[in-house]
């Protein structure tokens, strides 16, 4: 006669108790990190809001806006016209995607569709390692090879140091993570739509342009913010080839110097414009919060693009 087999209890679901144990403080761990992560976050948000306002009480909102017949930013003198340096990002960011938005896509489709797998497996490791190179030694090239090697016999040669020349290097600068986020987009595309591209007679050229591509154009939206992002974010660069040390009148031909949110904060931080209170001190945390906002606003609009064109297979 066979023995009754014992009945189970919830008590016994419920697994080994060092193993539960184990699991709560690895819970509560996550959760610690999470909490961290929310907390550092708000209090740098807290310390941009209390010093931007502290700057608007010294220098009103109004004011920000040059209206004179030479207007630019010149912290030393209390001229602060933001235009000045929302437009210098503007134009720097805009030349770098220009320059990574082509060669970063087009390395990430010849990677994902047309490179052999060994090929592959050289070439994407030494793209992820480009993106690690400091920003100082990019922004050395763009001063000593790009401007006066290539903008400078092209265009203006008195003008070796401008905004074009800074805007290549930051474009090369962030051509490895548009290349490295959008491979990854491009290569998690079912083989299955490729094949079914082929049964129909597409060639590769119309399967990559017409069933590859906008499979993958959430990744590929996400790719481009990120880049963007770090094109506007970017400091070296654009501060070693921007042309202007920390203050300058307003310019908008990309041939001209110009100056960078960014290049105006490492400049008033501890740069030529080095002070420790006053508007010319506050004018960090006014401009580091307008950076902040920036690119919240693009992070969000492309989060809402991608949920509205993702595909889920």
């Amino acid at each position: 006669m066979s023995a009754t087999p014992a009945t189970l209890t919830v008590h016994d679901l419920l697994g080994d108790k060092k193993r539960r144990n184990r699991e709560a403080r690895m819970r509560f761990l996550f959760r610690l990190a999470a909490v961290l992560s929310v907390v550092v976050s708000g209090l740098i948000l807290f310390t941009l809001l209390r010093g931007a306002i502290d700057f608007l009480r010294l220098v009103p909102f109004g004011d920000l806006v040059d209206d004179s017949t030479a207007p630019g930013w010149f912290p030393r003198r209390e001229r602060f016209d933001l235009p000045t340096v929302v437009l210098g990002s503007v134009v720097m960011g805009s030349i770098a995607m220009v320059v990574a938005v082509p060669f970063g896509l087009g390395t990430a489709i010849y990677l994902s569709e047309y490179a052999s797998p060994r090929t592959r497996r050289i070439i994407k490791p030494i793209i992820e390692v480009l993106a690690g190179i400091p920003s100082v030694v990019v922004g050395y090239f763009a001063l000593k090879f790009i401007a006066p090697d290539i903008v400078g016999p092209l265009f203006d040669p008195d003008k070796v140091q401008n905004m074009l020349a800074a805007g290549i290097g930051i474009g090369i600068l962030i051509i490895p993570i548009m290349a490295s986020v959008s491979e990854d987009a491009l290569s998690a595309v079912p083989q299955s739509l490729r094949e079914a591209s082929y049964g129909v007679g597409a060639r590769k050229s119309a399967t990559v342009a017409r069933v590859v591509i906008p499979a993958a154009v959430s990744g590929i939206v996400a790719a481009f913010i990120i880049a963007v992002s770090r094109a506007i974010g970017e400091t070296m660069v654009a501060t070693m080839a921007g042309g202007l040390d920390g203050s300058g009148p307003r310019a908008v031909s990309p041939l001209d110097p110009g100056l960078s949110i960014t290049a105006a904060l490492t400049n008033a931080a501890g740069g030529t414009d080095q002070v420790k209170d006053g508007a010319p001190f506050q004018v960090l945390f006014f401009l580091g919060l307008v950076l902040f906002l920036a690119t919240m606003l693009l992070n969000t609009i492309g989060n809402r693009f991608v949920r509205r064109v993702r595909q889920k297979y």
